[in-house]
């Protein structure tokens, strides 16, 4: 499969590194189908998006129509055989930038999708990045029904057909999880050797790398932050806090637990943390708790270890980075 070239930084290019477990996932996908919507879930920044981008490549190397949706980056691409969707996409892109009606093209897919089967089978592929905030996460699982029935019910028939989405939000992944309608599938952040890779291909002078995996835990979007910081980590550290809301009323409210939970995350799956504070950490997109079995056969990519203390890694419950720990550290220090 060939690796598309990212732009990670103004000015810093590079091929799509690493992941090659995912890429052979994908491989497989497109192989058998996707029997459900496979929505993929992880850490900000752990590398879904630039993931979906080298999928939606590789599904159209391998002869798929390809559907790709980042509302989030204004991103939209159709890269279908048949002109005239391919035209009503455009007029369908052009009308969403002026008037911010994000939802309207996630949801013109399955239209999209139903005039180019109804011409002959083909190969389909419907890749949504992201998409559960353009349309309302009160209606995520709504839609990803509506992706499964593409799938079961279709009115025209197709040759195979592969459906991905990502999503950063703990809440959406809790309001499909109930329903049965997708597989849930983790990624995590890029393992050490991944993310050396970027790291040597970021150029002038940088701390030691291993100085720099312990500061991001393999997070792609934390290595870019402090290679735009200067590689100033309490900048980056800063940031979090101030993104993630961290103020003195809520470090006082929960202070006894936050101060256990950035010892040990483990405490907040079994040390009785109170649900609404669990809740809480997941919506602000602090941590990833009721973590799968690391078998590999659960993951998109390589799974975490079990148990990573320095990285804040347990095995029900984790930080998702280092940084995002060391926020809710300096947060309580202040306090």
């Amino acid at each position: 499969m060939k690796r598309i070239k990212l732009e990670i930084a103004p000015g810093v290019k590079t091929e799509f590194v690493d992941r090659d477990r995912a890429l052979a996932q994908v491989a497989e996908w497109a192989e058998k189908s996707t029997r459900w919507p496979v929505v993929i879930f992880g850490p900000e920044g752990c590398g879904k998006t630039a993931f979906l981008r080298q999928a939606a490549s590789g599904l159209r190397e391998l002869g798929y129509d390809v559907f790709y949706l980042h509302p989030l980056d204004r991103v939209f691409a159709a890269e279908v055989d048949d002109p005239e969707v391919k035209s009503l996409f455009v007029d369908l892109v052009r009308k969403t930038l002026e008037d911010e009606r994000w939802g309207r093209l996630a949801l013109a897919v399955f239209d999209l999708t139903r005039e180019i089967l109804k011409k002959r089978r083909r190969k389909i592929a419907v890749i949504a990045d992201d998409v559960f905030q353009a349309i309302g996460l009160d209606r995520a699982a709504a839609y990803v029904k509506g992706l499964l029935n593409m799938i079961e019910h279709p009115v025209y028939n197709y040759e195979s057909i592969v459906v991905l989405v990502a999503t950063s939000e703990g809440v959406s992944r809790g309001e499909i999880g109930r329903h049965r309608w997708a597989h849930l599938r983790p990624m995590w952040n890029m393992p050490r050797e991944g993310l050396q890779q970027l790291y040597d291909r970021i150029p002038g002078a940088k701390p030691p790398f291993e100085d720099v995996w312990r500061w991001t835990g393999g997070n792609p979007e934390m290595l870019v932050k402090l290679y735009r910081s200067g590689w100033a980590v309490e900048r980056v550290v800063g940031d979090v806090l101030r993104g993630k809301r961290l103020t003195a009323e809520f470090v006082r409210r929960w202070g006894r637990w936050l101060e256990a939970a950035v010892e040990d995350p483990e405490v907040l799956w079994s040390g009785g943390a109170p649900e609404e504070l669990v809740r809480e950490l997941e919506a602000r997109n602090l941590i990833v708790y009721n973590m799968y079995d690391r078998d590999p056969y659960f993951w998109v990519d390589a799974p975490p270890p079990e148990r990573d203390p320095e990285l804040g890694i347990g095995k029900n419950a984790a930080w998702q980075t280092p940084i995002h720990r060391e926020a809710v550290r300096r947060a309580l220090r202040e306090v």
